[in-house]
């Protein structure tokens, strides 16, 4: 509201929606701090309404229901809210904001959090795969207008749609790949070795990393079966003409490499996102990065180009 509150106005004007609805109403009330209300109905359902003296008023409400006549009736309790208000404040109404509901407990879970903290809502309407392997969960979800996606212990790595991130992380088309050496480190769901390969190189070689928290064999099988618009066929087999796929921990295998004098024209580094921070942590994955970024530049020609997320 634009002003203060006058809780009990509100209470008294909201009261009569939830007792049509057959709802108990307990209220608790605070001198200073405004009114708690609470509605129960005999179905379990319940309403909450926290009436602020500064002028927020808040309305939460649960519900079970998994049809669409118990969604419809949820809105009109909301709708009929809305407008008693809009009737007892008039123009006094800063900002209505409903927020759309969060649905727990179903069979398939569309919610997945992002690194920064933020919580996105997929529409996800199949479970495609779900295993868990000696190191991590593996997850590959459908959904509607991503296709198939890859999440790894929480935490979505890859849609059939992210082609874009596959040709950013390669240098987004302005790379001449033909008769070159790539090393990939990571990209466990094939899609950067796929797209390489059309490009004619020398040699590409994709360590998988073979510890927690990263990506296994397990992913690789479980994109080669589900993910196929994003690898294609290149994970059928572990080598091909122009490639070879290494199930190995890729911190020795980088080792051996500098140790040998090989040398790549090309790093790509798909390992793990990027901690976020405002400075830099004497934790496991920045030493993890600052390691992988150190052997890199080891095996990586004097004019030779790394690429990471």
């Amino acid at each position: 509201l634009n002003l203060a509150a006058d809780c009990n106005a509100v209470l008294k004007a909201l009261q009569p929606i939830f007792q049509e609805q057959g709802m108990t109403e307990t209220v608790h009330n605070w001198e200073d701090h405004g009114y708690l209300a609470t509605y129960i109905k005999k179905n379990g359902s319940f309403a909450n309404l926290r009436i602020h003296p500064h002028g927020l008023v808040l309305v939460d409400l649960q519900s079970y229901n998994d049809n669409t006549k118990g969604r419809e009736e949820v809105d009109q309790l909301l709708n009929k809210v809305e407008e008693r208000m809009k009737e007892l404040f008039h123009g006094n109404i800063k900002r209505v904001k409903r927020l759309p509901a969060i649905l727990r407990g179903g069979v398939i879970d569309r919610y997945w959090p992002t690194a920064d903290g933020r919580l996105v809502e997929y529409d996800i309407d199949e479970v495609v795969y779900d295993e868990d392997s000696p190191f991590q969960n593996i997850k590959i979800l459908h959904s509607k207008q991503f296709g198939n996606i890859l999440i790894l212990s929480g935490d979505v790595n890859l849609a059939e749609s992210d082609l874009a991130y596959t040709q950013a992380i390669m240098g987004s088309g302005k790379e001449d790949y033909t008769g070159k050496e790539v090393l990939i480190l990571g990209g466990g769901d094939g899609g950067i070795l796929y797209e390489i390969v059309k490009l004619k190189p020398k040699m590409v070689t994709m360590v998988e990393i073979s510890f927690a928290s990263n990506i296994d064999q397990m992913v690789i099988d479980g994109c080669k079966k589900y993910m196929r618009k994003t690898c294609g066929d290149v994970l059928d087999n572990l080598k091909g003409e122009c490639y070879q796929v290494l199930i190995e921990d890729c911190i020795p295998v980088l080792k051996r490499y500098a140790k040998e004098g090989r040398m790549f024209d090309y790093v790509i580094n798909d390992l793990t996102a990027v901690p976020i921070s405002t400075s830099p942590e004497e934790d496991s994955t920045w030493e993890f990065l600052r390691l992988i970024l150190d052997l890199s530049m080891k095996v990586l020609k004097q004019d030779g180009k790394y690429f990471t997320q």
